[in-house]
């Protein structure tokens, strides 16, 4: 008796987490699985904002392609002051360099008047386009995927329903689980002949049992990238902090170009690769450089030098190895949700996950509904 209504137990908490938090997780899924397609669609029928064709003449053989600081002026310093005057001192501005010769110069703005991507030749620094930050097919599926067109509020939500969605697959490996003999034998099959309904619950039963693991952990590091407490939480339990950007101090000297900030960074890591630039919305407030260097396993790169936003002098260096719990566990979480590890092959493995989990969530509801009527 006590056996039968623990199950019945479990069984109305898969029931009624999957059909609240589980819809929503399951549209989530069904974006993000979007998005393994739609990216690099996107790049191919827009080459006017992804490629440079400067760039690209200059890399065929009129002159060596060399750092971000390639240009004999200055881009970097050029694109800061157009920044600042076009979308207000208030604005921050996050600068990624071409990663590939042809590839155009990307600067994510974000200010009180808009919020977008920049996207500019990175020798002449001449505009090629531009984008709010949720304009595009692509862009808008990775808000909706990451945020729900919420910002932090949006986050927190999509986190706290991966967590619970975490719960609605033990619930569903529990209710699963064969108990004698007899029943392992039948543990996998697929009766897809019996009917539809016959059909859906094998394959929601099995797409669960079979997957699970990989289903977790989806849905696990979906919900650590989309909201940052959680990697304070863990870094509580093993009594680690966050590094902290250190301050900038008054004495602010002559104002240097940032393609000299950006270059005497770059002298510190030769073999590394500048990620990003990141510039505060005001003086008081460091360059960070993100570099990726060799063995990083994050796109984007996670060592990083910080430099006065002014005078340029640097003010502290951290590589990744170097980085709290929460920072060195993000190198490897970010690329294993986004399908960056082992290039296309494990695009098209996130992409299908994805899809697996949408289908959970459609064949639940039809079940539900089956049964209800």
């Amino acid at each position: 008796m006590a056996l039968m209504t623990a199950r019945r137990v479990w069984i109305w908490l898969h029931r009624w987490t999957g059909l609240t938090l589980g819809l929503l997780l399951t549209a989530a899924a069904l974006l993000g699985a979007l998005m393994t397609v739609l990216r690099p669609l996107d790049e191919a029928m827009h080459p006017e904002l992804f490629r440079a064709p400067v760039a690209a003449a200059t890399a065929s053989g009129s002159a060596p392609v060399g750092p971000v600081t390639q240009a004999s002026a200055t881009p970097l310093e050029t694109l800061r002051r157009r920044v600042a005057d076009e979308f207000g001192p208030k604005s921050t501005m996050t600068i990624r360099p071409p990663r590939e010769p042809g590839e155009s110069l990307r600067v994510m703005v974000r200010g009180p008047a808009w919020e977008g991507t920049l996207y500019l030749d990175p020798v002449t620094v001449a505009e090629l386009g531009r984008r709010g930050e949720a304009e595009g097919l692509a862009n808008l599926v990775f808000e909706l995927h990451s945020a729900l067109l919420l910002g932090d509020t949006g986050k927190a939500v999509l986190a706290f329903t991966a967590l619970a969605y975490l719960a609605l697959l033990v619930t569903g490996l529990v209710l699963w689980w064969p108990t004698t003999a007899a029943q392992w034998r039948h543990a996998f099959g697929l009766k897809l002949d019996k009917g539809t309904t016959r059909g859906l619950f094998d394959l929601h039963r099995f797409g669960g049992a079979v997957l699970g693991l990989l289903l977790a952990v989806t849905v696990a590091s979906g919900a650590w990238m989309a909201w940052r407490p959680i990697g304070g939480w863990l870094n509580a339990l093993v009594g680690e902090a966050a590094p902290k950007p250190p301050q900038v101090g008054k004495d602010h000297g002559e104002r240097r170009p940032l393609d000299a900030i950006v270059a005497e960074a770059q002298a510190a890591w030769p073999d590394g690769r500048v990620g990003f630039v990141q510039l505060g919305a005001a003086d008081t407030r460091p360059v960070r450089i993100r570099f990726k260097l060799p063995g990083d396993p994050h796109p984007n790169g996670l060592s990083s030098v910080w430099a006065h936003p002014v005078d340029g002098h640097v003010l502290a260096r951290q590589r990744r190895d170097e980085l709290d719990l929460a920072g060195r566990s993000t190198a490897w979480i970010y690329p294993l949700h986004a399908g960056e590890l082992f290039g296309v092959a494990h695009r098209a493995i996130t992409g299908v996950l994805g899809l697996v989990l949408f289908g959970m969530g459609v064949t639940g509801t039809w079940l539900w509904w089956r049964r209800r009527r």
